[in-house]
Parts: structure tokens; C-alpha cells; sequence
């Protein structure tokens, strides 16, 4: 133990330091040189900087102010690699801002350090302007990840499509060895993703664009077409085609690992669902067999009509709005790859039977959320015992479950609990309070956020 702390010690202090360390009766005055030699200005570079990379960005910047040789490390390329700019208005957000010096600090110094770069801007104008700027001055860095995160609408949606698009394609030219781009909720169009292509087409990974409404089926194809190397995609369906799922399926692609589809109606009547072919979902898992597939859907119930007519291979289900008993019926006969399902409401007709029959046909189910819908005690029992130990995560408002003549709440709690092999009670709260996030979602969420 005494030979690895004397290793250590010299990997910290010179030559020199450990000779004054093993005099056993220095003279007074050695201790006064051995003070000044021990102060802690003279750690090497490469120890401050394992040091500065655990530290948040505040407290950095204060440890940088004690030496000249702390504040040369402060500045170091290695530790301006990746940064996220919080910027949002203080009449408006409680969220705290990046300080207007540092970012023209950053600018100045370390522009042409940055690779992994996330914008979070609250819903004002302002603050999406404030980003764009920034975006702008970005023509001596090669991002390898950019992402543009509004915590809260319109926010980017709000700029004007021509200055929002001149800022993103600064960063599409100058970045040749992009990876992954999340870019919800922006103005962006086909000619800025052509200049993507165009610059990116052999690094790019994943492409987060939900909501994006200027960007048409044809430019999100010619993105699929170029980006062999794409592995995760996140759209609406409104982009979704049987072109998209083909070219995805191509022997030139590589094989797709998560796949998420918003299916959003704002106006109900007034939207058409189109219908994939099954032969197109079918290419799509015979080429990419792992495919996680993911559907939020915030339907009106006359509008399901399109879907789950016939297998379907999506993976995770979630229900925004209220969907019927005959939908919900549907998923369990034509999802059989299904693992994870949520419903927030379905109304006061009990799905004893579509439970039944989700347990029977989707044997990979492992996670289940339901909130405002109705289900009977027994009918629920019979569920967890026909899924077993495989569900882990299984969160059910207390007032989902109705009384009858075998159980009541209270005894259903040991029933659930002997099942699964592990204590269970139902939830006090709604599904969407304790923030139930889908598994699939998760996932790229991580895979964003590390740059892949």
C-alpha cells in the first residue's frame, strides 16, 4: 500500500519535490521552499483536467481563478467538447440562463472545440433567436451531435423559416461527421436536409425532425435513400411511407434499431390517415429484425380506422387520448411484438376481454399503464397470471379496478404480488403524473444525448 501511494505522489509532484520530501531534518528555510513547491498551482495539467471534467461548468470557472497554470486548463480544448446553451427569458421561465459573457467567450475561444452542442430554449422568441445567432457564428466547428430542445411550443416554430434555416445550414456545411441531429419542432424544410445529405450522408445515425410541418414525404425519403448509416429515425406519420420503410429496408442500409411514429390529429375529421402496406412493414422487420418500433398515437376515436387492421410490428404503444374498447381489441390481434403498452384513458366500458386477449397473443409484453379506463378485478388477476414474472413494470390507478365477486382491492394486491414474484399495490396517482415513459423512448433519448 506505502509503494502505491509513493506512485501516486509522483505522478503528482516532480523529481525534485520527492528529493526535499525524504530529507529527514531539513533546514527551516527548506520548509518554506517545500511550501511554495507543494502549493496546489503545481499539479501537472493532466490532473487538473481529470479533476475539471467531474466539476460543473460554475465551479470550474471559480477553481480556474486560484493559478495561471488552472486557468490555461479551464481552457483546455478537452473540456469545451461538449455544452448545452440554456437560454430563455427571466420575466417568463424559471430556468436559468447561460450568461450572456460566456457565451461570447465560448464563441471567441472555443467555437472550433465544440462537437456534441445542445440548445434548451423556453417558448419565447427571443430565446429561439438568441440560439439561431449562435448557430450562426459556429463556421469553424465540426458538430459530431446538435440538438435544439424547446422546453415548451412555439419557440423555434415562431422564427421566421428563412433566418431559422440560414442559422441550421451554417452548421450542416461546416460539419462533415454529424451523427446525430434532433431538431423537433423546427422550421426546417427539404432544401436544408438536402444540404445535410449533401454534407453528412456517411456519418449521420440518428434524426429526431417530430413535428417539423415543412418537410414533405419526398425530403425525409431522400434522406433515407443517402444516410445508409442511419440507425434511428423519430417523424410523424404524415412522413411515413411505403417508399421510406423500402428504402430503410434496403441491402445498402444498415439495419434499423429504433424507430418512433407521432400520430397526431389537431382537428379531428378534417386530417387523412393514410394506410401502409403490410408488404412494406414486412420488409422492414425482415431486414431489420431487432427494430424497436414506436407509436404515440393522439387520435380522436373515429379516426383509428387506418390502423391495426392487420399485423403490424410495433413494439411500443402509447394511447394519449381516449381509444375505444374495439382498438384496443385490435392491438391484441395485431401486435405480436408488442412490449409495452400504455392507455391514459378508454372510458367506463370494462376490457376485461382485450387484456385477456393482449396477455394470450403478445407474448412479449412486459410493461402495461392504464389510467382512466375500467377493468375488473378478476379479469386483471387473470391478466398478471397469464404474463407472469415478465411484467416489470405494471402501473395501474387503483381506481382502474372494479370489485366483483371473486376480488376486491384489497385482496387483489397479494393475488398481483404472488404473480409476479415481487410486492405490487396500485397507484394512487394518474399514469401521467408518475411519468411513465415508454422503454423505446428512453432509449434514443440516451442515445441523443451521448452523441449516437
Amino acid at each position: 500500500m506505502k509503494r502505491g501511494h509513493k506512485a501516486s505522489e509522483s505522478s503528482i509532484f516532480s523529481g525534485v519535490e520527492l528529493e526535499l520530501s525524504k530529507k529527514k531534518n531539513p533546514p527551516e528555510d527548506e520548509f518554506t521552499d517545500m511550501t511554495i513547491i507543494y502549493d496546489w498551482g503545481n499539479l501537472l495539467p493532466d490532473i487538473i483536467l481529470q479533476v475539471f471534467q467531474y466539476l460543473p461548468l460554475l465551479d470550474r470557472a471559480h477553481a480556474s481563478q486560484v493559478c495561471r497554470n488552472w486557468n490555461h486548463v479551464f481552457h483546455m480544448p478537452d473540456l469545451w467538447r461538449c455544452f448545452e446553451f440554456e437560454l430563455n427569458q427571466p420575466a417568463t421561465s424559471y430556468l436559468k440562463a447561460t450568461h450572456p459573457d460566456l457565451i461570447k467567450q465560448i464563441i471567441k475561444r472555443h467555437s472550433n472545440h465544440l462537437q456534441y452542442v445542445s440548445f434548451k430554449v423556453d417558448s419565447s422568441k427571443e430565446s429561439a433567436e438568441a440560439a439561431c445567432d449562435i448557430l450562426s457564428q459556429l463556421v469553424n466547428c465540426s458538430l459530431k451531435t446538435l440538438g435544439l430542445i424547446s422546453t415548451a411550443r412555439p419557440s423555434f416554430m415562431d422564427l421566421p423559416k428563412s433566418h431559422f434555416i440560414s442559422a441550421l445550414t451554417v452548421v450542416f456545411v461546416n460539419s462533415k461527421s454529424l451523427s446525430s441531429l434532433k431538431i423537433d419542432d423546427t422550421p426546417v424544410d427539404d432544401p436544408s436536409l438536402k444540404v445535410l445529405v449533401a454534407n453528412n450522408s456517411d456519418t449521420l445515425k440518428l434524426l429526431k425532425m417530430s413535428s417539423c410541418p415543412h418537410v414533405s414525404p419526398a425530403g425525409i425519403l431522400c434522406v433515407a435513400d443517402q444516410c445508409h448509416g442511419l440507425r434511428e429515425l423519430a417523424l410523424n406519420y404524415y412522413l411515413l411511407s411505403d417508399e421510406l420503410l423500402l428504402a430503410l429496408s434496403s441491402e445498402k442500409h444498415v439495419r434499423l434499431e429504433h424507430l418512433r411514429i407521432d400520430v397526431v390529429s389537431e382537428n379531428p375529421g378534417q386530417t387523412h390517415f393514410h394506410t401502409i402496406q403490410k408488404s412494406s412493414w414486412d420488409a422492414l422487420i425482415k431486414h431489420s429484425p431487432k427494430v424497436n418500433l414506436v407509436m404515440y398515437f393522439f387520435l380522436y376515436e373515429e379516426e383509428f380506422d387506418p390502423f391495426f387492421r392487420y399485423e403490424t410490428p410495433v413494439t411500443h404503444l402509447y394511447f394519449g387520448r381516449s381509444v375505444s374498447k374495439e382498438v384496443l381489441g385490435r392491438v391484441g390481434m395485431t401486435c405480436p411484438r408488442l412490449v409495452e403498452l400504455v392507455v391514459c384513458a378508454n372510458g367506463l366500458r370494462p376490457l376485461d376481454e382485450e387484456l385477456i386477449r393482449i396477455a394470450e397473443r403478445c407474448k412479449s409484453l412486459s410493461a402495461i399503464g392504464l389510467g382512466e379506463c375500467e377493468v375488473s378485478c378478476s379479469a386483471f388477476v387473470e391478466f398478471v397470471k397469464m404474463c407472469g414474472g415478465r411484467l416489470s413494470q405494471l402501473s395501474i390507478m387503483e381506481e382502474v379496478l372494479i370489485p366483483d365477486q371473486k376480488y376486491n382491492v384489497e385482496q387483489i394486491h397479494w393475488e398481483v404480488s404472488k404473480h409476479l414474484g415481487r410486492v405490487w399495490f396500485p397507484d394512487m396517482m394518474p399514469t401521467w403524473h408518475m411519468k411513465l415513459k415508454l422503454v423505446g423512448s428512453e432509449m434514443l433519448e440516451k442515445r441523443t444525448q451521448h452523441g449516437y
